[in-house]
């Protein structure tokens, strides 16, 4: 057991973790998006800083590609072929760059987009033609290599193009798996050391394909209706953390 979780972490706190990816995973099998933020949040009070989002972002690619695997013959193909460039773009400029911007930009800019995506009119419909697709996975691939919280966003962006469930949730695990891919290429030229952390990782991803499968048979008894509200829910909660995050960054109240 020892040798499955890094020095950092110790056996009852590993063990937690493994049980929360699972958690997590089946969360956002059910709901869409919310599982890999409240991931983080767990993840970030044990694990070092310098760690959390290249470890995160390995194990959120694993468990996007599960959920992208087992919902394959639902997604929308064409979002993917035009998000992907932009995944390429976004990656590129933000390892070009390797700059620590304030998270209470990112927070607030994040935040104020999902809530108008989840409650404000929809978008023009040239938003979700190819080069619409192309802008919002590059900006938001960007943002993912420094604040690690960009889910909620993409997942609201495909949200105001489909209405139904399986579609939804599989579009954005296929987008989501590429948005994470870059981020070990990114964090490994930038000298962090993967293999330290490597069979936590593989463990967190396999105990995550498991709340993912019963996730999606979850899913199977939902309406999109309710699939619909539920996920504009979790999504408002999520920006409302952002927000508040944000004043907490900013040090707006004390």
């Amino acid at each position: 057991m020892d040798l499955l979780f890094p020095e950092a972490l110790s056996t009852g706190v590993g063990l937690f973790l493994l049980a929360a990816s699972a958690v997590t995973s089946m969360l956002t099998a059910v709901l869409g998006a919310g599982g890999g933020v409240l991931l983080l949040v767990l993840m970030a009070t044990w694990i070092p800083p310098a760690a959390i989002i290249p470890v995160h972002g390995m194990i959120q690619l694993g468990s996007n590609t599960g959920r992208a695997v087992l919902t394959f013959r639902h997604i929308d193909w064409r979002v993917i072929l035009a998000f992907a460039p932009g995944v390429v773009a976004g990656a590129a400029l933000g390892a070009w760059l390797l700059v620590n911007l304030p998270a209470h930009l990112w927070q607030l800019t994040i935040a104020g987009f999902v809530l108008y995506l989840c409650w404000g009119p929809k978008l023009p419909k040239a938003s979700f033609g190819p080069a619409g697709i192309f802008l919002a996975s590059a900006i938001t691939s960007f943002i993912s290599l420094f604040v690690g919280a960009t889910g909620p966003l993409v997942a609201a962006f495909i949200k105001q193009i489909h209405t139904d469930r399986f579609k939804t949730v599989s579009t954005f695990a296929a987008a989501m798996t590429l948005q994470h891919a870059p981020k070990a290429l990114v964090f490994g030229f930038a000298g962090f050391v993967f293999s330290e952390w490597l069979l936590f990782i593989v463990a967190m991803i396999a105990c995550g394909f498991a709340g993912t499968w019963l996730g999606l048979r979850l899913l199977n008894t939902m309406t999109n209706r309710w699939f619909s509200l539920a996920f504009n829910v979790v999504l408002t909660l999520l920006a409302l953390r952002l927000l508040w995050q944000a004043t907490q960054s900013a040090g707006w109240f004390g």
